[in-house]
């Protein structure tokens, strides 16, 4: 049985192996830093890059797809401690990504990632009123991801939140004035609070008005309410 077993593990791990020009195996004979015969990098990746002129060295491990950066990448200082949780579409940074210090989180940032391969390209951005629906932006390309969503800042040693940022395509706006957020709602409250607070002032009778405008100026009217006695 033990003769039978080797031979299919080879077979299999052949299998996993055709389609790599060159590759590295792990400890546990998984296949990692795979390059195709186009020279193009491959699903999972383990990069290690030494301390250089003064820089830090560091560790990052995630996947590629056709060359560029897909998914979940974690990266890690030369001691294990981890550095960041970055995602990544198209090679470009594409939604939450976390920094740390050895101390804890230090910030968070939003990115929106385009596709490099169009000069234009048009997203999908969620209105800021209603969740359920949507509104097409049409963006240049430039090559670079957008900075898109909430950024903030924290105090490591605390988790204290220090500075909140809020970024739609690259540019940074106040909380709750996106685009595509008119304040409709806002301003139909404040007139329907002034008609309710209108309507609940009684008019009053002619003849009320007609005294008071008679005696306007005078320092004491008398004013006979029709009741008898002291």
């Amino acid at each position: 049985m033990r003769f039978l077993t080797l031979p299919l593990f080879i077979f299999f791990s052949l299998a996993s192996t055709a389609q790599c020009l060159t590759f590295k195996l792990t400890s546990k004979r998984d296949t990692i830093n795979c390059t195709d015969k186009n020279g193009l990098k491959q699903g999972r990746w383990k990069v290690e890059m030494p301390p250089l002129r003064g820089e830090r060295g560091y560790e990052e491990e995630g996947a590629f797809l056709n060359g560029k950066k897909e998914g979940v990448w974690r990266k890690f200082n030369l001691m294990g401690d981890l550095l960041a949780v970055e995602n990544y579409k198209w090679g470009l940074k594409d939604g939450m990504c976390r920094y740390y210090t050895i101390a804890g989180l230090e910030r968070e940032e939003g990115w929106r990632a385009v596709n490099p391969a169009k000069q234009f390209d048009t997203i999908e951005v969620q209105d800021a009123i209603d969740p359920n629906k949507n509104e097409t932006v049409i963006v240049k390309i430039n090559g670079n991801a957008l900075k898109h969503g909430r950024w903030r800042f924290f105090y490591p040693m605390t988790g204290e939140l220090i500075k909140t940022e809020h970024w739609f395509l690259d540019q940074i706006v106040e909380p709750g004035k996106e685009p595509g957020n008119t304040e409709k709602g806002a301003k139909k409250a404040d007139s329907t609070s002034v008609k309710k607070d209108t309507s609940s002032v009684k008019t009053k009778p002619k003849e009320v008005l007609e005294f008071e405008k008679k005696n306007s100026g005078k320092k004491k009217v008398q004013i006979r309410d029709g009741k008898t006695g002291g």
